[in-house]
């Protein structure tokens, strides 16, 4: 046998053997990269199941085939991911923006999806290794990457990182026992585990961002259809959409006479009897009252320490009527609803247990509000006009650190100053007229 040639073997090669001319001539067969091998395997392998029925399998083996199957599909996802992260130069060379559009273009997939996945690959490949390792050993989905990469992201700039990899690693740890929607609730608070000296402070500011953006968003639009009926659009705060929902849902179920067995309301759809009961509530609403009060009919259950109350990094929760945990607010807004509203204080000791449970006492009082509007006719917020029957009773020296109710400590300012009056952001001087003055703080 005659070689032509010298040969060198890698690692990445094969060598196979033909004949030219007589002779026997070694050639240099390229071996596939181990992934690209990989995928040809699984393609194959699934090719070779494509035409066989599941309807036979015992309960067994689908029981053990669905969970295989469902780590298989982790695992390959990750695999995915990983060869999408280093792919750019084949999006180059084809003239492509990027690998999402080039993979969109190729397989006739969703753009969007592409890029959300191609975005995940380069959180992973650039900074969530645990993330990614975690979904290459089958341990977490797609889905559950996704909510962890987003709940780290969204953590403060200032959390340092070896706050960051706790984190990521408690976050992993969790995707073997909770789903995607439990997950992003636990990375929302997840400082609260692996850091918990900072975390109240990071919460309450993380939450008094989410209020102001909220407050920014906030549309209504009423649009006539022209068949007797109005379409109302909107966004609103979450805290103020829970109150709509609490007092539509009274009008939803009101309490019914014995012999009114009729059942007739229990078949109406639930969306229509929202409708109908955001018609009664309007009904309902005092013309005379309503802007006397500035919405004084809230009553607020607020569970918060006194020196917490009198802090900018405090956190307070709204309670149901059955002491059931509810939605939570800053302390911003807390005190900028205990201007004007029912307040039941409920006093909590070290550990979170109530010490004490006040009674509801009001505040303004419907003839100082009264009183204030005969003195104020305005919003006293310099330069602004809007007239008092649209405005809110304010403590000037805040009712939380002391403030009296009385009229000498009252002032009306309309909704949006009343927001400012609370915002840490600002500072208000009373001028010589009576008028509040807001500058930004140095």
């Amino acid at each position: 046998m005659r070689l032509s040639g010298s040969i060198r073997c890698s690692i990445m090669n094969s060598t196979s053997m033909v004949v030219s001319g007589g002779a026997v001539v070694a050639q240099l067969m390229p071996r596939p990269h181990p992934i690209t091998a990989c995928a040809d395997r699984v393609s194959a392998v699934l090719a070779e199941v494509a035409a066989v029925p599941a309807v036979y399998m015992s309960a067994e083996d689908k029981r053990a085939a669905l969970l295989a199957l469902t780590d298989g599909e982790r695992r390959l996802a990750e695999l995915r991911l990983r060869v999408i992260a280093v792919s750019a130069d084949v999006a180059d060379a084809d003239g492509a923006r990027d690998v999402a559009a080039w993979l969109a273009s190729r397989t006739q997939a969703d753009s969007a999806g592409l890029r959300a996945d191609q975005a995940l690959a380069n959180a992973l490949d650039c900074r969530w290794a645990r993330v990614r390792s975690g979904m290459a050993a089958g341990v977490v989905s797609a889905e559950q990457a996704r909510v962890i990469v987003a709940g780290l992201e969204a953590l403060p700039a200032r959390v340092g990182p070896e706050v960051l990899a706790r984190a990521e690693e408690q976050l992993v740890a969790y995707a073997r026992e909770f789903r995607p929607s439990e997950l992003r609730r636990l990375a929302r608070h997840i400082l609260d585990v692996v850091a918990p000296e900072i975390a109240e402070a990071e919460e309450a500011k993380r939450m008094e961002d989410e209020e102001r953006h909220a407050r920014e968003k906030c549309r209504l639009s009423l649009r006539a259809l022209g068949e007797g009926s109005t379409r109302l659009s909107g966004v609103i705060p979450d805290a103020d959409a829970a109150r709509l929902r609490t007092y539509l849902e009274a009008f939803t179920s009101p309490r019914k006479a014995d012999d009114d067995v009729s059942g007739e309301e229990d078949r109406i759809p639930y969306p229509r009897k929202l409708g109908q009961a955001f018609c009664a509530l309007l009904e309902h609403l005092d013309p005379e009252r309503l802007p006397a009060h500035g919405g004084d009919a809230t009553t607020v259950m607020v569970t918060l320490s006194l020196e917490s109350l009198k802090t900018d990094l405090a956190t307070a929760g709204l309670l149901d009527g059955d002491l059931s945990c509810g939605d939570n607010l800053s302390a911003t807004q807390a005190r900028r609803l205990a201007c004007n509203a029912k307040i039941i204080p409920v006093v909590l000791g070290g550990k979170g247990e109530i010490l004490d449970l006040g009674r509801t006492r009001r505040l303004f009082t419907p003839a100082q509000r009264k009183a204030m509007r005969l003195r104020d006719k305005r919003c006293r917020a310099e330069g602004c006009s809007i007239p008092a029957t649209w405005c809110e009773a304010h403590h000037q020296q805040p009712w939380s650190q002391g403030g009296k109710t009385d009229l000498d400590d009252g002032v009306l300012l309309c909704s949006w100053h009343h927001h400012r009056a609370h915002d840490r952001r600002f500072a208000a001087d009373k001028l010589p007229n009576g008028d509040i003055r807001f500058h930004r703080r140095r």
